[in-house]
């Protein structure tokens, strides 16, 4: 059990807008081909590509809804139905492999601890919950349906609703402690783990904060720390939805904002500075995930485009965490997503993320969605081209010495060589080496 809490991913304490694993900062950066990773069987190999390319980051949906994947709890295999009272032993196989693979490579997981998609529609005709598939309870005594035509966000099914503050259906209530259970019993011993209690949920506030307290206070009798938060359904992070996370720091130690990755452009960069305002005014910041970035031509929420410049904006907007979605919705960790990786971690490493800002109002001449900065002004500075640009960058906190400018090409992951530049009355001219591309720059004072 890692009970030592410094050794656990934690907020960090010199920076609590970032996470600390292991005593150091981490900046959380990744792409995966799904979210129920501990489901494929190639999970050693994938992971093994993400560690090579620079990520450490990945989703963990505790759902069975692909072909082969297995359940958390025993089929009778006369009766074909589960028993709730006996734990799937393939399926916590599968968890506690991906736990140690993890663990090995020091990659943080997020897991969902409830996936609405799973109990509506398709996926709940085969789900062991659904009273027509197990021999524990009918329809009548567990209020749950046996089909569920709407989408999750209609909120048809009462399994969400079985908490003391809401429907208090013991019955239910008492199975599902039964699974969370399981996953606690084998996921606290590592300290490499996150927990969100939904998929991006409208249910009610009441649900997710019964199982995050449920869950800090198994975590708490079994000696050790852990990090909860809630993702909502709302776009918007300005929504009342979003202040239920934010709002409540005693129940959620770090904040998901993996919706904003349904905006685009200037709007997507505003939006996140807008919540980083709304989390310091509650007088506790905390580390803001961005554990699902939209964005592929082959899904509805944005482009290849798009997923590429969210991954960038988010980190330089100073989210601790940014990975790509799976597809179709994402680019998992396509060649593109591993291009992309690989340059955040070799841009952010130089330039010291840790102690840097977002600074947005350091660029001047620009264009909406022309250049994006996050600097520790006087010391380093960092550019995000989205399409190529030409701005003016402010550097009077660096005195009037000359200036060192590094370019990357992002999708070749490669630095140009470094040029020598002087400001003129505290500016800096900043022009891509092409008019077009993916393009970060890294300026700091000559020494």
């Amino acid at each position: 059990m890692t009970s030592d809490l410094a050794q656990r991913i934690r907020p960090c304490p010199a920076n609590p807008w970032y996470w600390q694993y292991r005593g150091e900062p981490v900046l959380l950066i990744g792409g995966s081909v799904e979210d129920n990773l501990f489901q494929i069987s190639d999970i050693e190999e994938h992971l093994d590509l993400l560690r090579a390319c620079g990520g450490n980051y990945v989703r963990c949906t505790m759902s069975s809804r692909d072909p082969g994947d297995a359940w958390p709890f025993e089929r009778d295999g006369k009766t074909g139905l589960y028993n709730l009272e006996k734990p799937g032993r393939e399926y916590w196989r599968r968890f506690e492999t991906f736990l140690r693979l993890c663990a090995e490579r020091d990659i943080i997981l997020q897991i969902e601890m409830w996936d609405r998609f799973d109990f509506a529609r398709g996926p709940w005709q085969d789900n062991p919950y659904n009273p027509k598939n197990n021999s524990n309870y009918t329809v009548e005594e567990s209020g749950l349906p046996e089909a569920i035509a709407t989408h999750p966000g209609a909120r048809e099914s009462c399994f969400f609703r079985s908490v003391p503050a809401l429907e208090d259906n013991k019955l239910l209530l008492a199975f599902q402690h039964a699974q969370v259970d399981e996953l606690l019993e084998r996921s606290l011993p590592h300290g490499n783990v996150l927990y969100c209690m939904d998929n991006e949920t409208n249910e009610s506030p009441e649900w997710g904060r019964y199982w995050a307290r449920y869950i800090r206070q198994k975590a708490s009798a079994a000696g050790v720390k852990v990090e909860t938060t809630e993702m909502w359904d709302a776009h918007e992070l300005t929504d009342q939805m979003h202040a239920n996370t934010y709002g409540e720091p005693e129940t959620y130690t770090f904040v998901d904002c993996s919706q904003n990755n349904h905006q685009s452009g200037q709007k997507h960069w505003d939006n996140l500075q807008a919540f980083r305002e709304l989390i310091r005014a509650t007088g506790m910041i905390r580390p803001m995930n961005c554990v699902k970035t939209y964005g592929a031509n082959t899904g509805r929420y944005g482009t290849n485009r798009d997923g590429q410049e969210r991954f960038w904006r988010s980190a330089f907007g100073g989210v601790a965490a940014t990975r790509f979605h799976r597809p179709t919705s994402g680019l998992g960790l396509s060649p593109i997503a591993q291009a992309h990786i690989k340059s955040l971690r070799m841009c952010t490493d130089a330039l010291g993320i840790f102690t840097c800002v977002p600074h947005l109002d350091l660029v001047d001449s620009r264009s909406p969605n022309e250049a994006y900065c996050t600097a520790d002004p006087g010391r380093i500075y960092g550019m995000f081209f989205p399409d190529g640009g030409d701005v003016q960058l402010d550097v009077s906190a660096a005195g009037d010495g000359s200036l060192i400018v590094r370019w990357m090409d992002i999708l070749k992951s490669g630095w140009l060589e470094p040029v020598s530049a002087q400001s003129a009355h505290g500016r800096l001219r900043l022009v891509t080496p092409r008019s077009d591309g993916y393009w970060a720059a890294l300026i700091s004072p000559a020494r």
